[in-house]
Parts: C-alpha cells; sequence; structure tokens
C-alpha cells in the first residue's frame, strides 16, 4: 500500500469518526428538546403561558449573576440571562424582583414568583422544601480579605472574624469545616453582600466569605481572593415544591441547554468558569 493510500484511508477513517460524533450529539440534543417539548404541554407550563408572563426571583447584588445597574435601572448577569432564555423558551415575558437569601423561599412559598434564580445553592435539607433542577453552575466558597491582612492560610484565618450574608449557607459549612480542622471563627451576619463588602473595608471583619464567583465581584485594589476553597456550591433553579411540572419543564430545559453549549455560552460572556473540584 502507497503512502498516499495509507493516508487517504487514514482520512477517511477520521470523516466517518467525525461524523458518528456529531451525529450521535445531534441525536442527544434533538432527544433533549423533544423532552422540553413535551414538558411544556403541562398544566402549570400552559398556565404561565395564558398569562403572559414569567415571574422570577432574582438578586440585584452579585456581579456577574444578577446586578441592578443603578445608572440604568436595568439587570445583568448570568442568573439573568437564564431566566430570558427561560421566558423566550415559553414566548412570555420576564417580570424581576429582587430577592435575598431571606426573601426568596417566602416569595416562592406564596405565589408571588413562578421560580428562582439567585445563586441559590442545593442543599439537602432545601431539597425537601423546594424543587431544584439540575445545576446550571457549580462552584467552590473562599475568602475576600484585605491584601494587608497577612492571612494566607487555615491556621491564619483561626480566631477571626467571618463576615457572611444573612441566610447563606457558609456560617453552616465553616462551623463544620473549622472543627475538621482544630480552629475556631467568629461570625458577623449582614443583610446583602454589598454589606459584607464595605464591613471589610471598614475592618469590621477579617474576611468575607461566599462564592469565589461571587467574590470576584468586589475585588478591588485593597483585597484580594485567597487560594483556600471549600465545599463546591451547586446553583438551581427553585420551584414551590407543589409545582412539579415547571420543575420538570425547567429541569429538561437547562440539561438541553448543558448538553447543546448554551449554558457555555453563558458562562463565557461573563467570564466565568465552573469548578467541581477544590484543592484544600
Amino acid at each position: 500500500m502507497t503512502y498516499i493510500k495509507k493516508i487517504s484511508l487514514s482520512l477517511l477513517a477520521l470523516i466517518l469518526l467525525v461524523g458518528i460524533t456529531v451525529s450521535l450529539v445531534n441525536v442527544k440534543t434533538t432527544e433533549a428538546n423533544s423532552n422540553v417539548s413535551e414538558a411544556k404541554n403541562s398544566k402549570q407550563i400552559q398556565d404561565i403561558v395564558k398569562r403572559g408572563v414569567l415571574r422570577v426571583g432574582i438578586k440585584q447584588d452579585v456581579p456577574n449573576f444578577g446586578y441592578l445597574d443603578p445608572e440604568t435601572n436595568s439587570y445583568s448577569g448570568m442568573e439573568i440571562d437564564i431566566a430570558k432564555k427561560v421566558a423566550a423558551d415559553l414566548g412570555v415575558k420576564v417580570e424581576f424582583t429582587a430577592v435575598t437569601a431571606q426573601t426568596r423561599g417566602a416569595l416562592l412559598d406564596n405565589g408571588q414568583l413562578d421560580m428562582v434564580i439567585a445563586t441559590f445553592t442545593i442543599t439537602e435539607e432545601r431539597k425537601e422544601l423546594y424543587n431544584f433542577t439540575t445545576p446550571y453552575y457549580t462552584d467552590a466558597n473562599g475568602f475576600l480579605v484585605k491584601k494587608t491582612s497577612g492571612i494566607s492560610s487555615w491556621e491564619d484565618l483561626d480566631g477571626k472574624n467571618i463576615g457572611v450574608t444573612q441566610g447563606s449557607v457558609q456560617q453552616t459549612l465553616l462551623t463544620e469545616l473549622a472543627k475538621e480542622k482544630g480552629i475556631t471563627f467568629q461570625f458577623t451576619e449582614l443583610g446583602s453582600n454589598p454589606e459584607v463588602a464595605v464591613a471589610l473595608s471598614a475592618q469590621r471583619v477579617d474576611a468575607f466569605s461566599i462564592d469565589k464567583s461571587i467574590l470576584t465581584g468586589f475585588l478591588g485594589k485593597q483585597n484580594e481572593i485567597l487560594d483556600l476553597a471549600y465545599n463546591p456550591s451547586q446553583y438551581g433553579l427553585a420551584t414551590k415544591k407543589t409545582n412539579t411540572e415547571l420543575a420538570e419543564y425547567l429541569d429538561k430545559l437547562i440539561v438541553s441547554w448543558a448538553e447543546d453549549g448554551s449554558l457555555q455560552a453563558i458562562y463565557d460572556t461573563y467570564g466565568l468558569k465552573p469548578t467541581t473540584t477544590i484543592d484544600e
């Protein structure tokens, strides 16, 4: 067999392999889209379609996720884009309501919101209260400190005052982690992420702890994110426990967008990089 024939056969095999791979991806995407279409026919979904508005709870103080620009009075961020994409799939308008870690659950329970997409971390306890979709983003928790703090290790954090947001999971996670590491933390709970960031600047807390991607929105010349990380958090779209049909539809949407690259495109827009592992 000549050298040219060998190259031709190798090229043909490569083309066939690529063709098979593309076909499998197309089949998988087609199946995912079909599942979404089926779920869309349910009564709970059609009620939203008839109403013409999807009511969504979002954050307004988390840059890159859900942020309200005070100058333009408009929302931006990854979660805003996902919410708009859901509304577009339904062919309805989207109505945003700003929520906090304290209010998002109550607004779902009383029926004021159809869904919440607000850096809502999935936990076993929360799954008893709400429906969560397949995670649309995974991020490790970390620490923001002042550059002059002298903090760089877990030992340096021993006895320090950690600023956390009310209703978030960080205090619980860090309390458990402190026991494992044989250290202690003090905690200051404040109502919002910007309030914790201000407390750090004023040196009323030694560190601000929340998801690392969220912390990037509060970086400045005077502070830095430590290399330390703990407990990857998975964010899911949340719905009222009784809204099972809506939950199924949203879950299938997220799955299909993960497969067709839509979620990755949104990550890229905001320079976000999901993580599934940590180096403690």
